[in-house]
């Protein structure tokens, strides 16, 4: 028996690296699993890993920042799998520029990946969610929303953004048996962390630096993300909503 046996999943930026790992620890945990990306591809290999090692996936393309899109995904997921018991909301984006150097178009895509996209998966989501009285939601944030990040004050907004919402809903959906919660990573190695690295003058001395301020003194990986994400989505944490949880080596620390 699995955590997750019988429970609809849905995981958004399914086709990468924190999303991926996600995605395959679900399906290991008896999940039945909607692999959400805007590459059918990458999100169809994922699928495909998680039937490979026994678990049920579909793959779905969605862009989450068109709302139609997101309707057209979770209808095929209800038609596939049923109607969704967790929502992890993990696709992002990010521009690694100082602020002054980047463009307002810019910004508008990023707050639409990053920001209007969770706020279309969770509008769409919910209803289903308070009609059954029940529901997990996860929202990957980053640890830039919590202390700031060099380089990405807009995507940090957004993830800051996404956190006071996070914490709305808690407080709103409570009463429905809904919780949600935030898991932000720290650096992780990831595509994304590629093109900060790439972003920077010294990559190699840009992730020595990372390591040697990260006192469990290495970067994350995906696979280190799961853990948290997947206590949020269980019934261990039926009594935890409205919560932040860091995932960065205890390169930050608070409380």
């Amino acid at each position: 028996m699995g955590r997750f046996d019988g429970k609809v999943v849905v995981v958004t930026g399914g086709g990468g690296g924190i999303g991926g790992a996600t995605a395959r620890r679900f399906g290991a945990e008896g999940a039945k699993v909607a692999v959400f990306d805007l590459r059918l591809d990458a999100a169809e290999a994922v699928a495909a890993s998680v039937r490979a090692a026994g678990g049920a996936a579909v793959a779905v393309r969605c862009d989450v920042t068109d709302r139609a899109s997101v309707d057209q995904a979770l209808s095929t997921t209800l038609a596939s799998l049923g109607p969704v018991d967790v929502l992890v909301n993990n696709a992002g984006w990010d521009v690694f520029r100082p602020f002054t150097k980047t463009a307002p178009e810019e910004w508008q895509r990023l707050l639409a990946v990053n920001l209007v996209g969770p706020l279309h998966l969770h509008h769409a989501v919910l209803p289903s969610m308070v009609e059954r009285k029940t529901g997990r939601i996860v929202n990957i944030a980053s640890d830039a929303a919590r202390v700031g990040s060099s380089g990405e004050a807009v995507y940090a907004a957004c993830k800051g953004g996404l956190v006071s919402f996070s914490k709305t809903i808690a407080r709103e959906h409570a009463r429905h048996g809904i919780t949600c919660n935030v898991v932000c990573p720290g650096p992780t190695e990831t595509a994304l962390f590629e093109d900060y690295k790439r972003g920077a003058g010294n990559p190699e001395k840009l992730v020595e630096a990372f390591t040697r301020s990260i006192p469990l003194g290495r970067l994350g990986q995906p696979d280190d993300l799961p853990g948290a994400i997947l206590f949020f989505a269980s019934d261990d944490a039926a009594f935890v909503t409205g919560q932040v949880l860091s995932v960065s080596g205890g390169l930050t620390m608070n409380g």
